[in-house]
């Protein structure tokens, strides 16, 4: 029986689902894989480019005709949601928690539809790949899963307003001025501790 580790997420997957092409994947492998005594550490199933796009074919294959949200495929949990013409999934192996895989996927999900606003489509996760990239890397870090609240998510990827507070229109020198810049401050300042920064 394995024992129990952090490094629950095998793969995070966006892909096409006109065409199977990639929008965004990321494979993780745990950076300690231990093995039984007597056996070699099992590796990656997918260790090149040509393994996953064959995998991530067969996988689109296979659950572009379905309605339900989990499989198990190539001895692994696949976790999946489809969204106007892309496919959202996560991999698992097979001894890991579906709960806790299916959590990510839902934070996935309702991450990109907060930051978007819109639909989640191939075009705007093209156009907003920074965005993704840091949501994704916000939820699971090596394999390992961070974070499965949307909003917390959002908020730390979220990005910076375009316009920024003026310091030249306050007057350093008068009571208001000093006021300002203190309300500034406290502003600012939560901003950064409620970013994380």
């Amino acid at each position: 029986m394995p024992g129990l580790s952090l490094y629950s997420v095998d793969a995070i997957l966006i892909l096409s689902s006109e065409d199977g092409s990639r929008i965004f994947t990321k494979y993780y492998t745990p950076p300690h894989q231990a093995a039984a005594p007597g056996q070699t550490a099992p590796a990656n199933p997918y260790p090149d480019k040509s393994s996953q796009t064959r995998f991530e074919k067969a996988l689109l294959a296979k659950t572009a005709k379905q309605t339900g949200d989990i499989l198990l495929f190539d001895n692994r949990v696949v976790l999946y949601k489809m969204e106007a013409d892309v496919a959202l999934y996560v991999v698992g192996s097979t001894e890991e928690n579906e709960i806790l895989l299916y959590n990510v996927l839902l934070a996935l999900r309702d991450s990109l539809h907060l930051l978007f606003k819109a639909s989640v489509d191939k075009r705007t996760i093209v156009e907003n790949y920074d965005l993704v990239a840091l949501a994704v890397d916000e939820i699971v870090d090596d394999g390992v899963v961070l974070e499965t609240d949307p909003t917390i998510i959002v908020q730390r990827c979220s990005k910076a307003p375009a316009q920024d507070v003026s310091f030249s229109k306050i007057d350093p020198f008068s009571e208001q001025g000093v006021n300002n810049l203190a309300q500034l401050g406290k502003a600012k300042l939560t901003d950064w501790l409620r970013q994380g920064l």
